[in-house]
């Protein structure tokens, strides 16, 4: 079960990489925030629409009508948490896409974990989408209006990753959760380690109201921001038995099962705020598949 411990954890914001070693069988824990966003990142895709903030601390993406931009950890981390605090963009932003994500870059096999932020016309409210793949098939779309401005300043948002369950939060409420259910035959991610990345890019044809509302260009450039990017997994490559370690924080038995005001928390969000679910939508699944059945 998620515990105070894990909610004490995000609000600290320890922000550090976990990088793990065996030595006489005991996993030895070396944590230390990155001092810039370079040491453990890379530019993907237009360095020019990247930069720099607070000596690397921080970064603003930019998107306009020549080019979006995306980065990437240099990388990939098999289980534990990934968080960002991310100030998304403000005002009309229909048609833009906001993405934090994790990815095994494995093609048809590939494993991923998505956060997508739907931009909206000004007064209306943002709209997150959570997707995951295992084992290559997706289509697995949940959508949630946040019931904040994210816009108007920086929120924690956080995939929280072990052998039983895969979590996303946004600040310390779980919007999602999807179970390890492998004894039922449904796939679940935990052999592929995935690489942490982030995208800023124009998706009028899709991202807001089915592609209704098209992107103004005469608001552009649109800008998000990101800052305590924090990474606390097993790396790989690294030590061949970090993974498979129940000794691992997030392997603990606080972690295995939302807590009962983390619970409350989500049955809140699906009541008030979830406005698609894949698991409901019969003309895509007229069965419903079963993981949507499997719970909490």
């Amino acid at each position: 079960m998620i515990m105070t411990m894990f909610l004490q954890s995000l609000s600290l914001r320890k922000a550090s990489v976990f990088l793990f070693f065996s030595f006489l069988a005991f996993p030895l824990h070396v944590s230390a925030r990155p001092a810039t966003f370079l040491q453990d990142f890379r530019v993907t895709w237009s360095d020019s629409h990247i930069r720099q903030i607070d000596g690397g601390r921080a970064i603003q993406l930019v998107l306009d009508q020549y080019s979006g931009c995306g980065f990437a950890s240099k990388a990939k981390y098999l289980f534990g948490r990934v968080s960002m605090r991310i100030k998304l963009i403000p005002g009309d932003s229909a048609g833009t896409v906001t993405a934090f994500y994790m990815n095994s870059d494995t093609d048809a096999v590939r494993d991923e974990l998505d956060f997508e932020f739907l931009g909206n016309r000004t007064g209306q409210p943002y709209t997150v989408q959570t997707n995951i793949f295992a084992h290559g098939k997706g289509d697995r779309e949940q959508r949630v209006n946040l019931w904040f401005d994210p816009a108007a300043d920086f929120h924690l948002y956080t995939i929280f990753w072990n052998h039983q369950h895969i979590v996303f939060f946004v600040d310390d409420v779980p919007i999602r959760v999807y179970k390890n259910n492998e004894a039922k035959g449904i796939p679940f991610p935990k052999l592929q380690p995935m690489g942490v990345y982030s995208t800023l890019w124009e998706a009028d044809d899709w991202a807001t109201r089915g592609g209704l509302e098209k992107i103004n260009w005469s608001k552009a450039p649109f800008y998000a921001y990101y800052k305590d990017f924090d990474i606390e997994g097993c790396p790989v490559p690294g030590p061949a038995t970090c993974a498979s370690n129940r000794g691992n924080w997030w392997e603990g038995a606080t972690y295995q099962a939302l807590n009962a005001m983390e619970a409350r928390k989500y049955r809140w969000v699906r009541m008030n705020h979830m406005i698609y679910d894949y698991c409901a939508d019969k003309s895509r699944y007229p069965t419903t598949p079963p993981e949507c059945v499997a719970g909490i």
